[in-house]
């Protein structure tokens, strides 16, 4: 019976091993954990508090997503073309940003 319950111990151990260590790699590729989110959340709310202490009424509705890597994606509208250069440029100088991809457009009836 000792052996019977070792042995099933031992398969099983080596049966979910490699699992584990593959849940264990691919654990930052979920923003879901708890690390990733709060490294992404932390630039975002960089980025936005900087956005907000300009005051400046042509930055818009601006929207900031980072992703895990520190890959800031900017949305939304500004009524200026100089105004989402701003915006692109306030986040590339964040700490902790690897790249900003704009997707701003311009209304100017803001």
């Amino acid at each position: 019976m000792k052996t019977t319950l070792v042995t099933t111990c031992v398969l099983f151990g080596a049966l979910i091993g490699p699992a584990v260590v593959v849940v264990a790699e691919d654990s930052d590729t979920d923003r879901s954990h708890a690390v990733a989110f709060v490294k992404d959340s932390a630039i975002t709310t960089k980025i936005k508090t900087k956005l907000a202490a300009e005051h400046v009424t042509s930055l818009g509705r601006i929207h900031v997503d980072t992703d895990k890597n520190g890959v800031v994606w900017l949305s939304g509208s500004a009524s200026t073309q100089e105004a989402a250069d701003k915006a692109a440029s306030i986040a590339r100088e964040t700490k902790g940003v690897k790249a900003v991809h704009s997707e701003i457009t311009i209304r100017r009836d803001e």
